[in-house]
C-alpha cells in the first residue's frame, strides 16, 4: 500500500489556513498514488488551548465532513490526525479515521494528556481504544504522548492491529525519545508504525522527523525538518512473517502480568 505522510506546518490558531493546506496536501498525495494518507496532531488549531471555545470543531462536524468528502472523492483512506473538538462533556483532542468509501471507522479522544503542554488544564481525556479496519487491514491509531505508555499500544495490537498510526506534535527538545520509542513500539508489538509529526516556523519548537517503521524496527523512511509530503510503499504482509518467526504473542504469560498492570505503583 502506498502511504502518504503529511508533515504539516500547523498555523497557530488559524483554522481556515490549516484546512486549506491540509486539503492541498491530501489532494497532492492522492495525485501521487497514495492509497492512505495520515495527518499530524491538532492540525486544525495547533496548541491554541486558551482559544478552544472559539476555535474547537463542535462535535467534530466540520472535520468529519471534510475527511469523508475527500476520502470518497479521491477513494483513499484518511487517518485524519487529530483536531481540537468541543463536545458535550468538554474539549477533546480527537482523531477521526475514514475509509476509502467515506465511512467513519474510527473516533478516538486522546487518553493520555500531556501536562508539559497544559493539555490537562484545557482538555478532557478519552477512555476508549481506537481499533478499526481499513479495507482488509486491521489497524489502530493513537496520539503523541500515548506512545510513552507501551501497555496502551499493546492492547491495540492484541486486538489484531497490524499497523499503529501515530499523529503527533512532538517537540524538538525530545525528538530522540520520539525515534527510540517508535522503534521500540514497532519491535515489541511486531507491527508497522506510521507516525507523522508536525513542523513549525521555529525549528527549535517542532522539527518533524516523521517515521515509517517495519515490525523488525527498521526505519523505512524518516522525514526531514521541513514541511513535506512523502509517499512510502508499505508491505503489510511482513507483519505475519515476523510474528511467525518470533511467536511473541503465543509466548506471552498474561496471568503473571495482570496484578502488576492493575497495581498503582
Amino acid at each position: 500500500m502506498k502511504v502518504g505522510c503529511i508533515q504539516l506546518n500547523v498555523a497557530f490558531g488559524d483554522v481556515e489556513k490549516n484546512f486549506t493546506r491540509a486539503e492541498k496536501f491530501i489532494r497532492q498525495a492522492a495525485s501521487k498514488g497514495a492509497e492512505l494518507v495520515i495527518l499530524p496532531e491538532m492540525w486544525n488549531t495547533g496548541y491554541a488551548l486558551e482559544k478552544l471555545d472559539e476555535l474547537a470543531d463542535v462535535n467534530g462536524e466540520r472535520t468529519k465532513k471534510f475527511l469523508q468528502s475527500l476520502a470518497s472523492e479521491l477513494h483513499i483512506h484518511l487517518v485524519g490526525g487529530s483536531v481540537a473538538t468541543k463536545k458535550e462533556k468538554g474539549f477533546f483532542n480527537t482523531m477521526y479515521t475514514v475509509d476509502h468509501h467515506g465511512e467513519l471507522v474510527g473516533e478516538y479522544d486522546k487518553v493520555h494528556l500531556f501536562r508539559l503542554m497544559d493539555e490537562h488544564l484545557h482538555l478532557s481525556a478519552g477512555e476508549t481504544q481506537n481499533n478499526f479496519v481499513l479495507g482488509d487491514l486491521p489497524a489502530a491509531g493513537v496520539i503523541c504522548y500515548d506512545i510513552r505508555f507501551p501497555e496502551w499500544l499493546r492492547l491495540h495490537a492484541l486486538k489484531g492491529a497490524k499497523v499503529l498510526f501515530v499523529s503527533a506534535q512532538w517537540p524538538t527538545a525530545r525528538i530522540d525519545h520520539w525515534k527510540v520509542l517508535l522503534q521500540a513500539r514497532a519491535i515489541e508489538n511486531q507491527c508497522f508504525i506510521i507516525a507523522v509529526n508536525r513542523i513549525s516556523h521555529k525549528e527549535e519548537n517542532f522539527n518533524g522527523q516523521s517515521m515509517v517503521i517495519e515490525p523488525w524496527g527498521e526505519v523505512l523512511w524518516i522525514g526531514q525538518k521541513d514541511e513535506e509530503l512523502s509517499i512510502v510503499d508499505v508491505d503489510f504482509s511482513k507483519v505475519d512473517e515476523v510474528r511467525k518467526k518470533i511467536p511473541v504473542y503465543d509466548d506471552r504469560r498474561p496471568e503473571l502480568y495482570k496484578d502488576i498492570l492493575n497495581r498503582n505503583i
